[in-house]
């Protein structure tokens, strides 16, 4: 297994014209390959802006549907991994924020289905039900790939703990999380999560955004990150389009859990819930 790969997280800009969002997407994927990026991760809802409204109109169902085609086209012709970020999937008669993931060969490795569906009132002016037209998935995602396993979480996925930590306990040495984090969420918590996430378990986190659209009817935060086992961020955009391209280093990550020893110090004997 290779001891370091280059990640490429891409931001890009999302409209309501599917084919231009693809367009573009295909494209920086392109570049961030050209940059030497052997994994690429996109955003959450990259091909689709996010609101309710637009979800089933945008809607695939797998093998068919130009997103997912372009993906893995794009993956083979450029033998690299593609973590497709999300798209709305439709499949008997349900629609799934799903996160479509190829191989070098254009093949599907696997799909994460958005487990934790975003319902909120926020007293600021943001009122979102996902539950209205998604969902949930049912299962935990990590990821074989030449460079280690990766686990996968979509946004509002990474405010549980138990995801990343359960993808920790598989095998990964990385965590993915394409996120839409808002204007009133992303400034509190967006980097502070991502952060205590690779904190608590000594793995790479990449949150990824789309870039933001002050016009549209959900506003996202943009400033996709890369954070390293330390909890160092290593690379982050502002709220523009744009392509991160780091270094990941497995040595790194195994020099951290051997100095600091957290996940072998686990006092499971005390952690399972019990009624008082």
């Amino acid at each position: 297994m290779d001891k370091k790969f280059i990640l490429g997280a891409i931001q890009n800009d999302v409209s309501d014209n599917k084919a231009d969002n693809i367009t573009r997407v295909r494209e920086l994927i392109n570049t961030a390959a050209n940059e030497g990026a052997q994994v690429v991760a996109l955003p959450e809802m990259f091909n689709c802006p996010y609101d309710n409204s637009y979800f089933p109109h945008f809607a695939e169902e797998f093998p068919a549907g130009p997103t997912i085609s372009m993906l893995s086209e794009t993956a083979a012709g450029r033998g690299i991994y593609i973590f497709g970020g999300s798209i709305p999937e439709r499949e008997n008669g349900m629609i799934f924020n799903t996160c479509f993931v190829f191989g070098p060969d254009g093949v599907l490795l696997a799909k994460h289905r958005k487990v934790h569906l975003f319902d909120v009132e926020l007293s600021e002016g943001i009122s979102f039900k996902e539950s209205a037209v998604l969902s949930s998935g049912n299962e935990l995602t990590v990821v074989d790939t030449a460079y280690g396993k990766i686990g996968i979480g979509i946004c509002y996925d990474i405010r549980f703990p138990e995801i990343a930590r359960a993808a920790t306990l598989r095998g990964a040495v990385a965590f993915l999380v394409p996120g839409a984090f808002n204007m009133v969420s992303g400034p509190a918590h967006w980097e502070l999560t991502m952060r205590m996430r690779a904190i608590d378990n000594q793995f790479y986190v990449a949150g990824v955004s789309p870039a933001r659209n002050e016009s549209a009817p959900y506003v996202a935060y943009g400033h996709s990150i890369v954070v390293d086992p330390w909890g160092r961020v290593l690379d982050q955009l502002d709220e523009k389009q744009g392509i991160i391209t780091t270094e990941i280093d497995l040595d790194r990550l195994q020099q951290v859990r051997d100095e600091f020893p957290l996940l072998k110090h686990r006092r499971t004997d005390l952690y399972e819930f019990r009624e008082l």
